[in-house]
């Protein structure tokens, strides 16, 4: 059993992640726009519709994050999506801050979401039914 500290701890990871896969999914909407996303994913040679799973995906598990709704089965879900975007990166080198982006920044979130999981939702949370 976690004790409070890590309990919140917890959380914090938990909320964390939960508002940067809402705010990666919601830039993909409002930003790039959901063609423009839909054309980027085309053009890295992927079919259409992973674009428009990546949305949901980003939009849905950052906000089942948030709420700490089924945080281990969100935060596994989400980790090829960040495995994805690694992937899509990797040709821009290391740091995140290169033309384009690189890929460690994808992974390290990647190996957050996974520790989640091994964590589980911690405190804060909508319902511990669901948690």
């Amino acid at each position: 059993m976690q004790s409070q500290n890590q309990a919140h701890a917890t959380a914090l990871l938990r909320v964390s992640l939960g508002i940067m896969a809402l705010a990666h999914g919601l830039l993909k909407v409002f930003v790039f726009t959901v063609p423009g996303t839909v054309g980027f994913f085309e053009s890295l040679g992927l079919p259409p519709f992973i674009a428009y799973l990546t949305i949901l995906a980003e939009v849905g598990g950052g906000l089942a994050l948030v709420l700490g709704i089924y945080t281990r089965w969100v935060s596994l879900a989400l980790v090829p999506i960040l495995l994805g975007a690694a992937w899509a990166h990797a040709g821009n080198g290391w740091v995140f801050s290169n033309p384009g982006g690189g890929w460690e920044y994808p992974v390290f979130w990647a190996i957050a979401l996974l520790v989640q999981a091994g964590l589980g939702s911690g405190s804060f949370v909508v319902s511990r039914r669901f948690a």
